[in-house]
């Protein structure tokens, strides 16, 4: 049908849109630390640097992306392999729409072919709730079965006010010994078939 949300994975021709969602939680929110909206030269190597191992995946309507998620190294090491840490970003006006826990409901599906065991999510959050930075986002995790794990106070700074940090995780698989090797999604087959699979509406 021509009105559903169409699933997929991300392409360089996709970076403008993707920086275009991206851009505004830049210079508008405390949602993403960052400062400077990147080049397009900048976003479109992100996003060809993170397929290389990890998912990157958009939601879209008509042809038109309505936002996208993506997982990635967490610290780097070889022993954390099978963590990552999770993004996501919707395009404004586009939340409360399901998008998003669609969107993480495809991670996580891809994260377990990958035999990824942990997700983790490092989120921006206010002492108060203010016009950048609500608590929204630990809620949304939380609902998607996310657990609190910890909190840095004070330790981002942006339109000059700080704001803390915390980590959340989800447990995805079972941590046997020794674990089964990661599969980069490079390397992964049947991604289609994964993107297909239905969702939880609950």
């Amino acid at each position: 049908m021509a009105d559903e949300i169409v699933f997929r994975v991300a392409t360089l021709n996709d970076a403008k849109a993707l920086l275009d969602i991206y851009a505004y939680y830049v210079k508008n929110t405390s949602i993403t630390f960052e400062y400077d909206v990147p080049s397009l030269e900048e976003f479109s190597h992100r996003i060809q640097t993170t397929l290389k191992k990890y998912p990157y995946i958009v939601a879209s309507k008509n042809g038109e992306i309505l936002g996208y998620a993506y997982t990635g190294a967490f610290v780097g090491r070889a022993a954390y392999d099978w963590s990552v840490e999770t993004t996501i970003y919707l395009k404004n006006g586009c939340q409360k729409m399901g998008l998003g826990k669609h969107l993480y409901q495809k991670l996580e599906v891809i994260s377990k072919a990958q035999n990824i065991l942990n997700l983790n999510a490092c989120i921006g959050y206010p002492s108060v709730e203010d016009e950048f930075l609500t608590k929204n986002s630990v809620q949304f995790h939380e609902h998607l079965g996310f657990r609190f794990v910890g909190e840095f106070h004070q330790c981002g700074y942006k339109f000059n006010r700080w704001y803390n940090m915390v980590w959340m995780e989800k447990m995805i698989g079972e941590h046997r010994t020794p674990p089964t090797p990661v599969i980069a999604f490079s390397q992964l087959q049947g991604i289609e078939t994964l993107l297909e699979n239905k969702l939880d509406n609950r």
